[in-house]
């Protein structure tokens, strides 16, 4: 079996992580020192988020060197340091790979910048002006206005689909696509155990440059990248192609793992595309949960039945959590006991089919952190005040110790606030007491380990109405019942005869059967 199928995986935001040299920012020495807390928990690795040279204008995301640590992080000996040390400690380590874009600073836009006739001259996109002087079509950026920004050098616009300091590749250029192979060598040869592609579905753009249409569907729209269906800009059919290279590539270091991220309109049918068959990426994760502003039974079934493990199928990953979105402890509250959501989250991410991406501080069951305005850093947030939330209140300081200052992260004051109330839920706190959300992690994590049903069984769904959902999950003779009430009010269901109850939360380890509000239990079938 691979090491990766069912995994669960620990996302570690650097930044926020550890400080180790008292500039109030994480770094990989800061990270290294708390390896033993992540190989506690018992997972299978960790993901680590960008610590690539950086302008740090997107935080990392926008990357000016690819085969170079920032200097905020540390040193590539320290990036081999950690490959040891995780190593040392039977875990898996997967790093971030930005391949739609790089920074405005890398040397690779400094060239392609200076005129049309230079080597790498068609490395990013580049379009005339409309005859008025206007931007090539109307594609929109994330972070607000259009994806074009005028080049006085060029005498052209660049596309940028994220902020303008962002530069597009151009990932449809073979020259651009073995620059990014060679990328990926230097890292596997690193010792790396894998990659999570961001954006990947981003990475190529329509070469004709066409206008994406209007989106009429009903919904929110808080930015003009919402008001389009983005059928061009991004999410083209020559993506898997590019893919497949990876794969080729992967298979020549053995048991390497290589997941996308894929966000949009169409993200399940892109996640399908790109992982389909043995000669593309293992998995991808998409963000049917992560943008969910409440659970549901009919969620959770409608994702289940997207992967119901067909002929030729990849393989998903859930996560509930990550730097990009609002802690699910706060999201899924709606105004209930954020410490119950957490843990009812957190047994239900552990019984899903698929890997599994456990966010720093899920297992503390943080909720959103509150950042004033004046602290705010995020250019979503800041730009979008006060309609969105932005990202920053995911992204605070990780609490370790609550006597400490600054929660034991830094002994200056952080990047970001350390909100109060997650003082109360440090590790420190939380280490020595077995009923802690802390303790419930280990505990559901060993059980999704021990449990080959959990990490590798197929997923029925037996039940998805009102607040109740029951599915079951069966691998190998061994058969597991699932059952959460997600709504407020107690409830009862017909637990199978013989069911032996081996764990709940929330009330739900007392009886099979019984679930008051927010609870869930596993029962054990198997003979």
């Amino acid at each position: 079996m691979e090491w990766w199928r069912g995994a669960v995986l620990y996302q570690v935001y650097p930044r926020s992580f550890q400080d180790s040299d008292g500039d109030g920012v994480g770094d990989l020495q800061g990270l290294i020192r708390r390896l033993d807390h992540i190989a506690g928990l018992g997972v299978d690795g960790l993901w680590l988020s960008p610590v690539f040279a950086s302008p740090m204008k997107d935080f990392g995301y926008d990357v000016s060197d690819y085969c170079a640590i920032d200097p905020l992080f540390g040193t590539l000996d320290d990036f081999d340091t950690l490959v040891a040390e995780v190593h040392a400690r039977g875990l898996k380590l997967i790093i971030d790979q930005v391949y739609a874009h790089t920074s405005d600073a890398h040397d690779w836009f400094g060239a392609s910048r200076q005129d049309r006739t230079n080597a790498r001259a068609d490395w990013y996109v580049w379009a005339d002006a409309k005859p008025d002087g206007s931007p090539p079509n109307n594609w929109q950026s994330v972070f607000g206005g259009a994806a074009w920004t005028w080049d006085a050098r060029r005498g052209q616009y660049y596309m940028h689909n994220f902020l303008a300091s962002q530069p597009q590749l151009n990932v449809r250029h073979p020259e651009v696509q073995e620059a990014l192979l060679d990328v990926t060598r230097f890292w596997l040869d690193r010792g790396v155990d894998g990659f999570r592609l961001d954006a990947i579905n981003f990475a190529i753009h329509d070469a004709a440059l066409t206008d994406n249409p209007p989106d009429t569907r009903p919904g929110p729209r808080t930015r003009p990248f919402d008001f389009q269906l983005h059928l061009h800009n991004q999410s083209q059919p020559e993506i898997p192609a590019f893919l497949e290279r990876l794969r080729v590539l992967a298979e020549g270091y053995g048991d390497r793992f290589f997941v996308a991220e894929v966000v949009g309109a169409e993200a399940e049918a892109e996640m399908h595309a790109f992982t389909q068959g043995r000669d593309r990426l293992h998995s991808a994760y998409g963000f049917n949960y992560l943008y969910a502003r409440a659970l549901s039974a009919e969620l959770v079934a409608e994702t289940v039945a997207r992967w119901p493990g067909a002929e030729h199928e990849g393989w998903p990953c859930w996560t509930f959590s990550n730097h990009d979105t609002p802690r699910v402890a706060s999201r899924w509250a709606a105004g209930r006991d954020p410490d119950a959501v957490a843990r009812l989250a957190m047994l239900l991410l552990m019984t899903l089919r698929g890997n599994v991406f456990v966010y720093q501080g899920e297992e503390l069951g943080l909720p959103q952190a509150d950042v004033p305005f004046e602290r705010l850093v995020d250019p979503e947030a800041i730009a979008n005040w006060p309609l969105t939330l932005g990202r920053d209140g995911a992204r605070t300081p990780m609490p370790w110790t609550a006597e400490a200052p600054y929660g034991g992260f830094s002994e200056v004051e952080p990047w970001l606030p350390m909100d109060p109330q997650h003082l109360a839920r440090a590790v420190t706190v939380q280490q020595a007491d077995d009923g802690s959300m802390l303790a419930l992690t280990r505990r559901l994590i060993a059980l999704r380990r021990e449990r080959p049903a959990l990490r590798l069984g197929r997923l029925t769904v037996l039940e998805a109405t009102g607040p109740r959902l029951v599915f079951r999950r069966d691998h190998e003779g061994q058969s597991l019942i699932c059952a959460f009430n997600l709504g407020e009010g107690t409830l009862d269901w017909p637990a199978p005869a013989g069911g032996r109850l081996i764990t709940g939360v929330n009330g739900g380890e007392a009886r099979a059967g019984h679930l008051p509000p927010l609870a869930g239990q596993i029962l054990d079938l198997s003979s």
